[in-house]
């Protein structure tokens, strides 16, 4: 029997679930899974997990006193709900799950570091071991620095919002256990810049970025492994078969086992051997060089910590919203209209794809009609689909 291309990717490349819903996991079991502030601000909204809100902020309500106002108990129930999914996420799956840093602390190493600590202390404090964690932290300087010395403690790191070689060199070099380079962002930026429809599978722009960075690491004998994440189609998956890991959208997995056909590895340790490639070494100042010389990277890195900002600063009023509502106060829910103005940056009555800068899952699922641009009411109504997932 012909085998699926999603079956056949699966023997050269490790497939991770890009998901916060509990149910789905359950139902599939992928090996690994990955949650950030968008799909965790989505899930908290969703019925189905509101035991879990609630139970956190109930349990941060105590701990924090009697004498503790609104916004203290939601700070401490902010900084445990990421592991309340995580830790739901660890009685299911086999693997690891990565937990994101708050990406307002993007440019603050000491910062991320003890957010990673107390993270990786919360975890262990239950039993799970930092083994099965990765700590998300964004590509900047100050993110890999801190990711360098999380690694030297045994915290393992997931560096993303990632978009250059200069960024996956300096990961590489401060020996982080994982990045996440964003193929379908690049390409985005790119078709808007040159005004290009789009590219052929091969030329793709976020397709050659990570085949450089991936045959770099190869090349040079790095064991930072390559996830490539944010896809536009299945020929961009395709492309990379062979890459470490992949993290697709349940829109693309279901496409990718809807198609049998020969799926030829493209990447490959061996075949970056015959390559010839200069090696860099990235200090502070060949990075910021290197960073300001690339408009792309410098934009999109920007862009996407503005947008994980966007998402934790809803998360914080929809917790407040639901403590007032457990203390008996009566309180209309605003949550999904505050997460729409937040993200419509023009005021235009819609939400475009660049403009959401959260998970490319959530905006799929929440584009309801799939023309690429999400509505106040595809936004009210669409929370509930954002976390469906299909069989990896």
């Amino acid at each position: 029997m012909a085998q699926t291309l999603l079956e056949q990717l699966r023997e050269m490349t490790v497939v991770v679930a890009d998901t916060g819903d509990i149910q789905a996991i359950e139902q599939f079991k992928p090996r690994d899974a990955t949650t950030n502030p968008s799909l965790i601000t989505a899930a908290a909204q969703m019925p189905q997990y509101q035991g879990i809100v609630d139970e956190t902020l109930q349990t941060a309500k105590a701990d924090a006193g009697p004498d503790a106002n609104t916004q203290e108990i939601v700070n401490l129930a902010f900084k445990r709900l990421a592991v309340a999914f995580g830790r739901k996420i660890l009685e299911i799956i086999p693997g690891r799950v990565s937990t994101e840093v708050d990406a307002r602390l993007s440019y603050d190493t000491e910062g991320t570091i003890a957010t990673a600590r107390d993270l990786i202390s919360q975890y262990e404090s239950v039993g799970i071991s930092r083994e099965r964690i990765l700590i998300k932290i964004a590509s900047t300087w100050e993110g890999i620095k801190a990711a360098e010395i999380l690694e030297k403690e045994g915290i393992h790191c997931n560096l993303t919002l990632l978009f250059g070689l200069h960024q996956a060199i300096a990961c590489a070099e401060a020996g982080v256990t994982l990045i996440s380079p964003f193929v379908g962002r690049i390409l985005d930026w790119y078709k808007k810049e040159t005004g290009k429809d789009a590219y052929e599978p091969a030329e793709d722009p976020g397709v050659l970025s990570v085949a450089e960075i991936y045959n770099y690491y190869k090349k040079f004998g790095y064991t930072t492994e390559v996830m490539g994440a944010s896809f536009r189609n299945t020929d961009e998956l395709t492309e990379l078969a062979g890459c470490d890991l992949l993290t697709i959208s349940p829109k693309l997995l279901a496409q990718l086992d809807a198609v049998t056909a020969q799926l030829p590895r493209k990447l490959s340790p061996e075949l970056a051997q015959d390559l010839t490639i200069q090696k860099i070494s990235v200090d502070q100042e060949t990075f910021e060089k290197m960073h300001g010389a690339n408009r792309m990277a410098s934009e999109k890195l920007a862009e996407g910590i503005q947008g994980f900002t966007k998402a934790l600063e809803s998360l914080e009023s929809l917790l407040a919203e639901r403590l007032s509502q457990l203390e008996g106060n009566e309180v209309v829910s605003h949550a999904a209209e505050d997460i729409f103005r937040a993200y419509d940056l023009d005021g235009d009555g819609f939400i475009t794809r660049e403009e959401w800068m959260g998970a490319d899952a959530v905006f799929d699922a929440l584009d309801l009609d799939h023309d690429g641009k999400i509505t106040p009411e595809e936004m009210g109504s669409g929370l509930g689909a954002a976390f469906r997932l299909v069989k990896v």
